[in-house]
């Protein structure tokens, strides 16, 4: 397994990822919805992988809904940064998490076209289950 870190600028929401295989061979995926847009998203995820995202301040974090309402956005309050995209199912939780916060984005491949908005509810939510961190954990260390 590759370990990474990263987090949002102000250190408020931390991630660590566990990818099977070489960040190298990863291409970030740029979604082309708006939100996703406008804060120049793009997502690394690892179906074989796992993520956890460490909250220190719940109050200064925010979950955006987005994709037809089958998934959150994660944002930092207090630095405004977008860390991931979460989607629950079957008391299973999905994630993807924002390549630019990742401590060793550089070690990623080129990024490449998404356009979830061409997806159905339900071929949004299959990709996501299908393609995401399927082992993710969101932990409020404040709790």
């Amino acid at each position: 397994m590759h370990r990474l870190n990263g987090g949002c600028h102000c250190g408020n929401i931390l991630v660590a990822m566990e990818l099977a295989r070489a960040p190298s061979t990863y291409s970030p995926r740029a979604c082309d919805c708006d939100v996703c847009r406008m804060h120049g998203a793009s997502y690394v995820s690892d179906a074989l992988g796992s993520v956890l995202i460490r909250i220190k301040d719940e109050r200064q974090s925010n979950k955006y809904r987005q994709l037809g309402g089958i998934a959150d956005i994660l944002l930092c309050r207090n630095c405004g940064v977008l860390v991931g995209v979460l989607h629950r199912s079957d008391e299973r939780q999905f994630a993807a998490i924002n390549a630019k916060v990742v401590e060793a984005r550089a070690r990623f491949a080129a990024q490449q076209p998404a356009s979830p908005k061409k997806l159905s509810d339900g071929e949004k939510v299959q990709r996501s289950q299908r393609i995401w961190f399927s082992n993710a954990s969101v932990i409020n260390v404040d709790a």
